[in-house]
């Protein structure tokens, strides 16, 4: 029996084959953008061929959290902010498997904020997908890392006196091999955004913009908004780390006025994954761990017992 014996199956697969069979009802709000980070998902698993069985999906807390409840793959609801580095263990015992991170802004760039940083630099071989509605929503609108400055809320009704963080660019300079932004209006780019992502190899991050009607109505729907590759008034290198920082920077920029700026931005194929560092470096085995949980010949060792030989 192998740990694997539903990957690497190639046959052609239905966006309909990762709706649960017992579809739960969806509690998001009418209008909420995490239909959206949804419909796109599921739209690009048969685009990279993938079926649910070679897919892991874990979520944080937050509205952006009940998204593996509506999608039909393995799955990890873990603790608020903490699916990166889950997500991360994951990777590194199945390295087969495909691993997709979601969760929201106050997940990624607030409380889990260093596990972010660091999953970037080592450059982990999986899609982190984040639900950036500038508000923490699931919990009745208080102020997030996104909030522009100014925005009044339960938690800062005078307006917050503190600027937004910038997700793409600490993402670029974190380490980040793919860095994209797009919106739950958008779908289309969206799917084709999710679907790179996944066949990249190395630390893939998409700030997905997701409307909150109903605790956010500053933010509105992010229209109009502007896709930079088809645009003829942005022409930037997505290779180039100062053109796509220039990039992002401009980009941040603008949202807070009003501008929508969505596309690709940073994508760099050349460097290896921290899986592939690691074997390099002879640290990690050439079986994935996953396997050894099929052998009952496999004899268990502990870390400490290497460490334990040097001192005999």
């Amino acid at each position: 029996m192998s740990a694997f014996s539903a990957i690497g199956n190639e046959r052609e697969t239905e966006r309909d084959e990762f709706t649960p069979g017992i579809e739960p009802q969806a509690t998001w709000c009418p209008g909420c953008g995490d239909f959206g980070v949804l419909k796109a998902l599921k739209q690009a698993m048969p685009e990279v061929g993938k079926n649910p069985d070679e897919v892991a999906l874990f979520t944080g807390i937050g509205c952006s959290g009940k998204l593996n409840s509506y999608f039909n793959s393995y799955g990890f609801h873990t603790i608020h902010g903490r699916e990166l580095p889950v997500a991360r263990a994951a990777k590194l015992a199945n390295p087969e498997l495909t691993v997709i991170a979601a969760g929201g802004d106050g997940d990624n760039y607030g409380i889990g904020g260093n596990h972010f940083m660091h999953t970037a630099r080592e450059n982990h071989d999986m899609v982190s997908i984040v639900f950036n509605n500038e508000i923490f929503g699931l919990t009745k609108g208080q102020t997030s890392p996104t909030s522009p400055k100014g925005h009044k809320s339960k938690t800062q009704p005078s307006g917050s006196a503190k600027s937004p963080i910038r997700p793409l660019s600490l993402s670029l300079t974190s380490g980040a091999t793919y860095v994209a932004r797009t919106a739950a209006v958008n779908p289309n780019q969206a799917k084709e955004i999710i679907a790179e992502a996944i066949e990249h190899d190395g630390f893939a991050h998409i700030d997905f913009l997701t409307q909150c009607p109903t605790w956010n109505k500053d933010a509105k729907q992010y229209v109009p908004y502007t896709d930079v590759q088809q645009s003829d008034e942005y022409d930037f290198d997505v290779s180039n780390r100062e053109e796509a920082a220039e990039m992002m920077f401009e980009t941040e920029s603008k949202l807070y006025e009003g501008e929508v700026l969505t596309g690709r931005y940073y994508v760099e194929d050349e460097r290896p994954s921290y899986g592939e560092e690691k074997q390099a470096l002879g640290e990690a085995p050439e079986e994935p761990l996953a396997e050894r949980y099929f052998d009952e010949d496999y004899q268990w060792e502990r870390a400490a017992d290497e460490l334990l030989e040097h001192h005999k």
